[in-house]
């Protein structure tokens, strides 16, 4: 299985989405305990919930799962959020702090899975960011993620449904924020937080670059918003997701038609 799927469209937008992936070589499997072999910390259902939404996106998704190597974290190892609970490069811990290897990777197990899954991934999105960039003198990527809603390893209390990360308006223009924040305050019914416990992630932070013409945001969403259940077997549950889908489209379709304004020649 190839490490990545591109899907080329012809809009300013990307869609990003490192985290769907289940896909998990068998000599890595066989190094997973019981707990690590739930996959629960999967984005689930997230390439489900986003897809058609808006026409002539692009999207770069990983098909490798996290504990294979976390194509959201900086390839050097660092913690995205020093002093607070969180998984690294490649986890050695479920989002609950539980152990999920009996064979836990060696450096060198990090650096030949950081060639073999990260780097294609980062390839690939790159290439995809210049291409879109130069097309329309601007790129907009908008990096699509879930968790669960409550987690008291990472996170105090019951998540916002939209958490929104910009690495405090570092990595977009304002417009871009304001235009994801006014579709989903007008959802009635969802909460919705900005750089909140989740302000991005590397993806956001490495290609967030508005003065280069790329726009990044990234779109945390508690999977409560459209999960049947934030358990095995992590079910999409479809009335939830089609009343999700609605801000969402407004979302995307807001960053499309913002993109003119935001071009640079």
């Amino acid at each position: 299985m190839t490490p990545v799927e591109i899907l080329e469209g012809e809009s300013p937008l990307i869609l990003g989405l490192p985290h769907t992936g289940t896909h998990l070589p068998d000599a890595i499997a066989q190094r997973l305990n019981a707990q690590g072999r739930l996959l629960t910390d999967t984005d689930w259902h997230i390439e489900r919930l986003y897809a058609g939404l808006v026409p002539g996106a692009t999207t770069v998704r990983a098909t490798f799962h996290r504990s294979v190597i976390d194509a959201n974290r900086p390839p050097s190892g660092d913690s995205l959020y020093p002093g607070q609970n969180t998984t690294g490069l490649v986890p050695l811990t479920d989002f609950d702090g539980r152990a999920i290897w009996t064979d836990p990777p060696t450096p060198d197990d990090i650096e030949t899975r950081r060639a073999a899954f990260h780097a294609p991934y980062h390839a690939a999105l790159a290439a995809q960011i210049a291409r879109v960039r130069a097309r329309h003198g601007v790129a907009i990527l908008y990096d699509c993620h879930s968790i669960r809603s409550t987690i008291p390893f990472l996170f105090p209390g019951t998540l916002p449904d939209f958490n929104i990360g910009t690495v405090d308006g570092a990595s977009c223009d304002p417009r871009v924020t304001e235009a994801v924040l006014e579709a989903v305050r007008a959802a009635p019914g969802y909460t919705h937080v900005l750089n909140g416990r989740f302000k991005g992630g590397w993806t956001t932070r490495h290609y967030g670059q508005p003065g280069q013409g790329v726009h990044a945001i990234q779109m945390e969403l508690a999977q409560a918003t459209h999960l049947a259940s934030e358990t095995p077997p992590f079910a999409y549950d479809p009335d939830k997701a089609e009343a999700l889908r609605a801000p969402l489209r407004a979302a995307l379709n807001a960053l499309v038609a913002l993109a003119p304004q935001l071009a640079r020649p």
